[in-house]
């Protein structure tokens, strides 16, 4: 074990410690102002642990597999994150999930897809990508989005909830759309989400050995989990200042979307600037269909169990945003190509998100 310790840096194990030394201290001590802001900057650190050793998997199972990985892992942590604050106080958390789920769609398919355009534009000019792997992700988020947060709008049943037969039908498809997605990606057409072959010849690095790649998947695991954890300990302070600030209820869920998808936030970031494109929007588009995927059957399912409300339909205005993003998706991916322009349009769309979130 020390021999495999010595060819890891020291921070990206000694952060995610950290982190979980943090959350045995909150729930000792309780909360706090000191606490908090210490939770807050171990957050950050343990979230550059977690991308380096996402990073070293990937470098070892190859694509898709590697963004894939990353992706299930932040969505199982953030279900686990979502329920758990549910049933803290289920009156008063039955738009959760929606609105975290709608936060998390529009982070990845506007902040994190712009942040990765503009910034590999910038740097590179013009970056390609696989028009066949982005049109088949935002073909399942436009039936997975508007099956789930727009449908519920118009059924028979009152307001935005579905009855439970509707809800289990909700949770079954959503179950079917992510894994003819997932099979797609990593089965019968694999290529489609590679990375664009570029002219420019890179001297192969060798991959991670077998040892290191299973110990970096431990330490990923205990880096995602202790981000959740401390997220989880950050929500009180978050919820108080949301109702000091007097905000809407909705900003609660689009914090903890943006804590809980800083790892892929950064890998992605990352792998742009590195002009490999398709691991970015592979992680950006896997992580919005992981979130819904996911997600929505999870909830669904502790709704039924434990006779909790569950409200899934969107608002007009977050409507109006969602039927934008896929547009404007579907018009930016369609070519194969992008430049600074597509990323400064998802960004302003996302920060339109953000003060309208704030200023409803």
């Amino acid at each position: 074990m020390a021999a495999m310790a010595t060819r890891i840096p020291w921070w990206a194990w000694a952060w995610p410690l950290a982190g979980w030394l943090v959350i045995i201290m909150t729930v000792a001590a309780g909360g706090s102002g000191w606490l908090s802001a210490l939770a807050g900057f171990t957050l950050v650190a343990t979230v550059f642990a977690a991308v380096y050793h996402a990073e070293v998997i990937a470098h070892r199972i190859g694509e898709p597999y590697g963004t894939l990985v990353l992706a299930i892992a932040v969505t199982v942590i953030e279900v686990a994150l979502i329920v758990s604050v549910m049933l803290g106080g289920p009156a008063d958390k039955a738009a959760l999930a929606r609105d975290t789920v709608f936060a998390s769609v529009m982070i990845a398919c506007n902040g994190v897809v712009g942040l990765c355009l503009l910034a590999g534009g910038v740097r590179h000019h013009t970056q390609g990508f696989q028009i066949e792997g982005a049109s088949a992700a935002l073909a399942v988020l436009a039936a997975l989005t508007t099956l789930t947060l727009i449908l519920p709008n118009v059924t028979s049943t009152p307001g935005p909830l579905f009855s439970t037969s509707q809800l289990v039908f909700a949770g079954v498809i959503s179950l079917v759309l992510y894994g003819g997605y997932v099979f797609v990606q990593t089965v019968s057409h694999r290529g489609y989400f590679l990375p664009v072959k570029r002219a420019r010849k890179t001297t192969p690095h060798a991959p991670p050995s077998i040892p290191v790649a299973l110990l970096s998947a431990a330490l990923l695991l205990v880096s995602l989990i202790a981000v959740v954890g401390l997220a989880k300990t950050l929500t009180p302070t978050l919820e108080f200042a949301v109702a000091r600030l007097d905000v809407p209820k909705a900003v609660v869920g689009v914090v903890l979307a943006l804590l809980v998808l800083m790892p892929e936030s950064v890998a992605a970031l990352r792998a742009a600037r590195a002009n490999e494109l398709q691991t970015s929007l592979n992680l950006a588009l896997g992580s919005a269909l992981a979130s819904i995927g996911l997600t929505i059957p999870a909830v669904a399912a502790v709704s039924i169990a434990l006779h909790t409300p569950l409200e899934l339909g969107l608002g007009t205005k977050d409507e109006v945003l969602l039927a934008l993003t896929v547009i404007v998706g579907i018009i930016t991916l369609g070519t194969g190509r992008t430049t600074v322009l597509q990323g400064i349009v998802h960004l302003v769309i996302f920060a339109a998100f953000l003060f309208l979130a704030v200023v409803p």
